[in-house]
């Protein structure tokens, strides 16, 4: 199954996303673990998107199910940031970069390319059992 998104850069996108993405998983009777993991890290990554990608009026979600993984892209056409600056580890206060850490620790074949004015990707993948 795949599904290509183009929605618009505000909060109401982001739980609209999840829900049709725990529909595919369900469908297809993905493990219950793997598809919570994926539900996470696409919320961060659409939220990420939402809170921080300046000039992006829309995004784009790419989500590529199979019998035994998911790839997910969510792309957008903001500002960028640094990924090799960005937060790996939540701040002290627990309010700032817990989002890609998420991603990280969650996904696989994580992979994030960014450049000022051109965008933002952020890829990952999940194996199911």
């Amino acid at each position: 199954m795949s599904v290509r998104l183009n929605l618009p850069r505000e909060v109401d996108s982001v739980p609209a996303v999840r829900r049709l993405l725990r529909s595919a998983l369900s469908i297809l009777r993905v493990d219950r673990q793997a598809g919570s993991d994926l539900e996470i890290a696409l919320t961060e990554a659409c939220a990420n998107v939402v809170k921080h990608a300046e000039g992006a009026e829309n995004f784009e979600v790419h989500l590529d199910v199979h019998d035994t993984r998911c790839s997910i892209d969510v792309v957008d056409e903001g500002t960028g940031f640094d990924p090799e600056t960005a937060s790996a580890a939540p701040t002290s206060d627990g309010e700032h970069g817990r989002g890609l850490f998420l991603i990280r620790a969650l996904g696989e074949n994580v992979r994030m390319q960014s450049s000022p004015r051109t965008g933002s990707l952020i890829h990952f993948e999940k194996s199911f059992a």
